[in-house]
């Protein structure tokens, strides 16, 4: 389902305001404020244990936040009640880190679920779309395979056919390319960005690979561990060349490259 439209000229998919998340008396991130542009490839970065993915949770309602709003075109998602924040969830497709197959199921399977439950379509129907998914995912050969033969890419592949089932306006992904070898990595950066390109898809991506960062996100969010907030705001590619953070820096040169030029923290 489309997220409510704005009556403001390009206005943001999403708008985050003076978020805060935690568990019980633990905060994880606070006074997180951010928009999310219609058909950006938006990154949230960080080091290990700073949120990112806590963050996403967040955003696709698996977590109440302590404070703070989230507006999903016009609407604010936690202010809503549940019957329509389930309606809003169904413009979310979500790829889980691990690619989250049920492994009783084939993949055909795994992709019709949301389908099955979620719309009034007929069987066959179903199964025209589950047809076209994949091979939107270069996996139509694979349809009747169980998720234990899959290699990683293709369990992500297929993690993302089920995503893209009920034709999101905005792909949620956590750790896309975590534990595949460069080439699938490759391939499955150059799949997310023709999904935008070629679909007007808005991507969310939780990462901390470089190489996917600097090759398709072209805005997003740093986040600390320590001070517990968002200490960069801009494309990867920005904050490697121009942020002067520490702990940004130390993130984006991890690989030994040099920044363009230096200038001031965003």
């Amino acid at each position: 389902m489309e997220p409510t439209a704005s009556t403001t000229p390009n206005a943001p998919i999403l708008t985050v305001s003076g978020l805060s998340i935690g568990f019980d008396e633990t905060v994880i991130q606070h006074d997180l404020s951010f928009e999310v542009s219609r058909g950006s490839i938006f990154a949230i970065m960080g080091g290990s244990g700073s949120g990112k993915s806590t963050l996403l949770k967040a955003l696709i309602g698996l977590l109440r936040p302590t404070a703070g709003s989230i507006h999903v075109g016009d609407e604010d998602y936690w202010a809503a009640d549940e019957e329509r924040r389930a309606r809003i969830d169904q413009g979310f497709g979500v790829l889980f880190q691990r690619g989250a197959l049920w492994s009783s199921m084939t993949v055909a399977d795994n992709v019709a679920l949301p389908l099955r439950l979620l719309s009034s379509l007929d069987e066959g129907s179903i199964r025209s779309l589950v047809k076209l998914k994949l091979a939107l995912v270069g996996l139509d050969a694979a349809s009747d395979d169980m998720p234990s033969a899959l290699s990683g890419g293709m369990t992500k592949r297929a993690g993302l056919a089920r995503a893209l089932a009920l034709d999101p306006a905005i792909l949620m992904l956590d750790e896309p390319s975590a534990g595949l070898d460069p080439i699938s990595s490759k391939r499955l950066d150059d799949l997310i960005r023709e999904l935008r390109d070629g679909f007007g898809m808005t991507v969310v991506m939780v990462s901390h690979e470089l190489a996917s960062l600097l090759d398709i996100c072209d805005d997003g969010i740093f986040l600390d561990a320590d001070s517990k907030t968002a200490i960069a705001h801009g494309s990867p590619a920005q904050m490697r060349d121009s942020c002067d953070h520490p702990t940004v820096r130390a993130f984006m040169h991890r690989d030994g490259a040099a920044p363009a030029e230096q200038v001031s923290r965003p």
